[in-house]
């Protein structure tokens, strides 16, 4: 009898990258679409499947990693489904509902969350009890993961939107949230970075006061996930994380602002253990996707 295979899908705020997988994970195909409104981009992830299905033979879990914020409650009556998010056409959008035809069962979470679950199972999360793993690109979001289990409340995690010290003396830029303004992903989002430097990082000829301005915000929230869940592990990815240098100011900088507080082995001195890039690359999102989607096969409790 032919194992049922795997859906998976990264649905990022840029793009989406969706994939069709054996159960121990290996990618027998996998695609990229932009994310455009819903009515253009979920007919071809539907048409991506079937026709994938078709070569490669019946899948049976489909996990799904989405940009927020997104209902993640499996009771709730919308579970699966895009809520306030300020990305046009978006809100109100289900997973559930659009991907339905396929007839399969469905897990939906955040993409922070199966990005922190695939570091934890094949990156640099191996080992750890507790991982938080932040995303810092389009958006900034954080996912925590703990013994396997994306940790929440009534909802996901919104790291982005916490507010870090804002000096407007030194950084006079307003921010671009549309519902915070100077939050994290106000200030130190790739799209923030842009309107307040009028260029990309990867862009700039001098990154060194940016890079430094960047880490300050950022090491704030290290500091605070630190001292809220204590996690054995920081990861931080996404394009921004890429700019050289950034990942050492974030590292210098927390370390700075802990002041000797919190003294544990894992606190490693310079923190160069303890927060890391990922070990996945790019791939830790669809990583997590594949393992959500082995879960709703193995367990299906919404969307079949």
């Amino acid at each position: 009898m032919t194992t049922p295979l795997i859906g998976a899908i990264e649905a990022g705020g840029t793009k989406f990258v969706i994939a069709i997988a054996r159960a121990d994970g290996t990618i027998l195909e996998q695609a990229r679409l932009d994310t455009e409104s819903p009515a253009i981009t979920m007919p071809g992830v539907l048409a991506f499947f079937r026709e994938a299905a078709a070569r490669h033979g019946p899948i049976g879990g489909l996990g799904i990693g989405s940009f927020g914020p997104v209902d993640i409650d499996r009771a709730s009556p919308t579970y699966g489904s895009i809520t306030s998010t300020p990305k046009p056409h978006w809100s109100g959008a289900s997973y559930l509902e659009w991907l339905a035809p396929l007839q399969v069962p469905m897990l939906v979470d955040t993409d922070v969350n199966a990005a922190a679950l695939g570091e934890w199972q094949a990156g640099a999360g191996q080992g750890t009890g507790t991982l938080a793993y932040t995303t810092v690109g389009t958006g900034v979001g954080t996912g925590l993961v703990r013994r396997g289990e994306p940790v929440g409340g009534f909802t996901h995690f919104e790291s982005g939107h916490i507010r870090p010290r804002h000096d407007h003396a030194r950084d006079p830029f307003a921010g671009t949230c549309p519902y915070h303004g100077d939050c994290l992903e106000g200030l130190a989002s790739g799209p923030a970075i842009k309107a307040r430097y009028g260029q990309s990082l990867d862009q700039m000829a001098d990154t060194a006061d940016a890079v430094e301005l960047l880490g300050d915000y950022l090491s704030d929230l290290a500091l605070s996930l630190i001292l809220l869940h204590a996690p054995d592990r920081l990861i931080f990815g996404g394009g921004v994380m890429k700019a050289p240098g950034l990942l050492d100011s974030l590292r210098l900088q927390t370390e700075r602002k802990l002041a000797g507080y919190v003294v544990h082995p894992r606190l490693d001195p310079g923190l160069q253990r303890y927060i890391v890039g990922p070990g996945l690359g790019d791939l830790a999102g669809i990583t997590g996707a594949i393992a959500l989607g082995r879960q709703a096969m193995a367990a299906p409790r919404a969307g079949a």
